[in-house]
């Protein structure tokens, strides 16, 4: 069974930084891409960033293009998304996602990934 677990959420400071994780079950590490989403209250959940099985590759929205990193650590399935220079517009629940196969780049849509995590709330105060 495919399961992921995200934590690390909490509340932070505007400029400040925050890194959040996702620890997936073995059957689900095999699995090509990982991907972060987040939801704001009355928005649509929306992506964030994405890694290919090797790390190699990533592709991030632009909004958070040059402040959050995502990575992951294939020996302790996990994957991270470190936040830095948070604005009060990141505030969100951030939810781990999980695809098999494709590329990073190719792939943006809450319908294209199947497995998902139940979310870690982030919240930045101006």
């Amino acid at each position: 069974q495919v399961q992921l677990v995200e934590s690390g959420g909490g509340l932070v400071q505007a400029g400040g930084s925050l890194k959040i994780s996702c620890a997936a079950s073995r059957r689900a590490f095999s699995i090509n891409i990982m991907a972060w989403f987040r939801q704001a209250p009355g928005n649509e959940r929306e992506f964030v960033a994405a890694i290919s099985k090797s790390g190699s590759d990533t592709n991030y929205a632009d909004s958070v293009k040059g402040r959050f990193t995502i990575s992951r650590d294939n020996a302790e399935n996990t994957v991270y998304l470190q936040m830095n220079s948070l604005k009060p517009e990141d505030t969100a629940i951030y939810y781990c996602a999980a695809r098999g196969a494709g590329g990073v780049y190719s792939y943006t849509a809450p319908r294209e990934f199947a497995y998902w995590g139940q979310g870690t709330s982030v919240t930045v105060s101006s």
